[in-house]
């Protein structure tokens, strides 16, 4: 293990891999392989993270408030936007509990207060694998009464013009004006990546079902591609493409919906009993792009 030139990043090494990680946020901010960025500085409080937890749930929530067991709950916003988001993990400073060369493994604990009724304790393991970058989280009910809870990734994948995208999905959620999910229906066929595509030139903050969890994305210009493997509760993904920023796209693997806590089943969100957990691993697998014959 290694100091960064912040002060306060890690960096894990192993190959062809080289990855950079923060106690804040339990946040990977730079990730290379044979020394190509795959993952990109653009999120976060402050847009130094490449790649952040969410958890106890990803997103937001309308109104700032949920109902369950017939109980009512309130949030406060957690960053300048007007709802609660993405949940308290991200913005706080985590434990380091064990580090390698080729690992780290951060913890996170929290009192329910007045942003957020959730009490919990996460953790996130960041791991170097072969030519792997291994993610996995896991969140456990510190609180006095069950709550439905949730976690997810937001990696920050490079985006080249020739981005070419493979992942497969039953059902497509469009969008309301602030930024919660609206109706479901059938994947579109110009976001439908199923047989690989490239990104489409427009904004897109979407939610897709019906995932097995594997997905390709492969950069032609810079010669590699990454495997995606998603397990344990992460069966659910995000598709973000802002259109001021053209360097960047964000395939968030979720356990469930954006605003679960007002959709029914509660969009995905697990209830945990106190003690119960919650887990998920996503699996970033490198590899160089075949070299394509030319024809003649």
């Amino acid at each position: 293990m290694s100091e960064g030139q912040s002060g306060s990043d890690i960096e894990l090494r192993h190959g062809d891999l080289a990855v950079r990680v923060s106690r804040r946020g339990a946040a990977v901010t730079a990730a290379t392989y044979r020394t190509i960025p795959f993952l990109v500085a653009a999120g976060g409080p402050d847009g130094a993270m490449a790649n952040f937890a969410m958890v106890p749930f990803g997103n937001r929530v309308e109104g700032n408030a949920m109902s369950y067991a017939g109980r009512d709950y309130a949030f406060q916003p957690n960053t300048s936007d007007p709802l609660y988001r993405h949940g308290d993990g991200w913005l706080n400073l985590w434990q380091l509990e064990d580090s390698s060369v080729e690992h780290a493994q951060f913890s996170f604990s929290r009192s329910a207060d007045k942003v957020s009724p959730y009490a919990y304790r996460t953790r996130q393991e960041i791991r170097l694998a072969g030519d792997a970058l291994v993610l996995t989280l896991s969140v456990e009910n510190r609180g006095e009464t069950a709550l439905p809870f949730g976690l997810g990734q937001h990696p920050f994948f490079a985006r080249t013009p020739k981005t070419r995208l493979t992942i497969a999905a039953d059902r497509y959620w469009n969008e309301r004006p602030d930024h919660l999910p609206d109706m479901p229906g059938p994947v579109p066929d110009d976001v439908d990546f199923k047989s690989g595509k490239l990104l489409p030139q427009k904004w897109m903050n979407n939610a897709f079902e019906g995932w097995n969890g594997r997905a390709v994305i492969a950069w032609p210009e810079l010669g590699i591609r990454a495997a995606l493997k998603a397990d344990g509760a992460l069966d659910r993904f995000m598709l973000y493409m802002p259109t001021n920023r053209s360097d960047f796209f964000c395939l968030e693997p979720m356990s469930h919906l954006p605003n679960g806590h007002h959709l029914p089943d509660f969009g995905g969100l697990r209830p945990l009993a106190p003690g119960e957990a919650l887990a998920g691993t996503v699996t970033m697998l490198m590899s160089a792009l075949p070299v394509q014959s030319e024809v003649r």
